[in-house]
């Protein structure tokens, strides 16, 4: 092999050939083949031949199951994974509420292909039409489904905080690298969708001919976080300030107010609660606690890394991490954790007297 000519020679036998040289001419040998297949077939013939390629692709998309937390309320599970083409982005939760009047959608999912198959579910349980979608934060996995819902005139809610993420540089940069890393379920056509109608506040609204308590609970994960409770359920969607049964993502996280809301939801008499990630809880103060650890150890560690005037890296080599390394997610998330953690207890370190 030169360079990236190939080069075989007739008179060695095949099988006296290196092993890279025979792999080579198997490759030429099949490419002929496939040559020789295809010349006869029409454009027509060709398009049928890619169109059931690519529905042999779709079917080996992750599972999207159902799960039933309430008497009208469902919710599906994304994948404890990093986002890619071959889950589609399907690595976040949503749920649905079926109301007097119609249903009620908390999160779109990260792609508007994740939101389409979310609506066909919603269709095998109830044939009344979506006529909501709340949104507990504006992370691309949470979003990018909303212009589903927005081209079938569904109304969109959310804290108007995240007006600041919208209007910024990182909202386009982040859906223009997403468009290359999660082709093709999000690409030149898919669109930050804003709400219909932001929200400012704590409110009680009937949406549907149903009660939804919505309570804001940023700055925690993200400033506009949304905490949203259905008293007639007994169920509490709960966002991104809880990933249930893995590590959660801490980004530029206010990690001091996140560790208040998780008390704040303690508040609501909620039978089940659905995280932004991972399986609904049935023992919401158990598994906030294993989040409010890991916050507060982040915190306790860092903090005092900074005080001692380490370099992050020697702090981080010098942390027990043992009570949290078996959790998912931990190899992808921990030290961009810790860090962005070091540098937060920096910042409030500076403010103190």
């Amino acid at each position: 092999m030169q360079g990236h000519t190939i080069v075989l020679q007739r008179t060695v036998q095949p099988a006296r050939l290196p092993n890279t040289a025979r792999k080579a001419q198997a490759v030429l040998t099949t490419v002929m083949f496939l040559k020789t297949l295809l010349r006869p077939l029409t454009a027509a013939a060709l398009t049928c031949l890619l169109w059931t390629a690519s529905s042999a692709v779709a079917q080996t998309a992750p599972e999207m199951k159902l799960q039933k937390v309430g008497p009208q309320t469902y919710y599906v599970e994304g994948l404890a994974a990093l986002g890619s083409p071959a889950n589609q982005n399907f690595i976040s939760n949503a749920g649905f509420v079926v109301a007097r009047d119609g249903v009620v959608v908390i999160d779109s999912l990260g792609s508007p292909a994740l939101a389409q198959r979310l609506m066909e579910q919603i269709a095998r349980v109830t044939n009344k039409p979506v006529t909501h979608v709340l949104v507990t934060h504006y992370h691309a996995d949470h979003i990018y489904g909303l212009q589903t819902f927005k081209a079938k005139g569904v109304q969109i809610l959310a804290h108007r905080a995240a007006l600041e993420y919208l209007n910024s540089e990182t909202a386009l940069q982040r859906l223009e690298a997403s468009r290359t890393d999660l082709a093709p379920w999000v690409d030149a056509q898919t669109r930050l969708v804003k709400s219909d109608r932001w929200l400012d506040g704590p409110a009680t609204l009937e949406l549907a001919g149903t009660r939804f308590v919505i309570e804001p609970v940023g700055p925690s994960h993200t400033p506009e976080d949304l905490a949203i409770y259905v008293p007639s359920e007994g169920v509490l969607f709960a966002g991104d300030l809880i990933f249930n049964g893995r590590l959660p993502f801490v980004g530029k996280a206010n990690s001091a107010q996140w560790i208040g809301a998780l008390d704040r939801l303690l508040t609501f008499d909620a039978k089940a609660v659905v995280p932004g990630h991972g399986a609904a809880s049935t023992d919401a103060r158990k598994d906030i606690g294993v989040i409010r650890d890991y916050l507060g150890y982040l915190r306790k560690s860092m903090g005092q890394a900074t005080q001692d005037m380490l370099p992050f890296e020697e702090a981080y080599k010098a942390t027990d991490w043992s009570a949290f390394e078996h959790m998912p997610m931990f190899q992808f998330a921990n030290r961009m954790n810790a860090y962005n953690t070091f540098l937060l207890m920096e910042q409030e370190g500076m403010k103190k007297p």
